[in-house]
């Protein structure tokens, strides 16, 4: 494969994912988003925060080790933080370095 038919697969990928992207603001634009989908757009972050969750600790939760150790002390952490702060973000990042920090030091 040469640079330049790597460039197109690049360029048409681009274009397509700005697309899609772009497709809900040019048709909503004029007239009013439907209930069911504003519905949707309500309830979907929150399920698939959950879905990640659930895959990500399905490793660590089934084997009983070091591993398990750092993912509770990361949950905990996470929930005592977004508890306190209720900052998604902060949370996240906090649970993140919590558990490579403990992966790490715990033997």
């Amino acid at each position: 494969m040469n640079t330049g038919h790597s460039i197109l697969l690049i360029a048409i990928a681009s274009g397509i994912t700005f697309l899609i992207r772009a497709f809900p603001f040019l048709v909503f634009k004029k007239r009013q988003m439907p209930a069911f989908l504003k519905e949707i757009a309500d309830k979907l972050p929150p399920a698939i925060i959950a879905v990640l969750v659930i895959y990500c600790l399905k490793g660590p939760l089934t084997v009983l080790g070091t591993e398990t150790i750092a993912a509770v002390i990361a949950i905990a952490g996470v929930v005592i933080l977004h508890l306190w702060k209720r900052n998604t973000l902060l949370s996240v990042a906090a649970g993140t370095v919590l558990y490579m920090i403990f992966i790490r030091c715990l033997p």
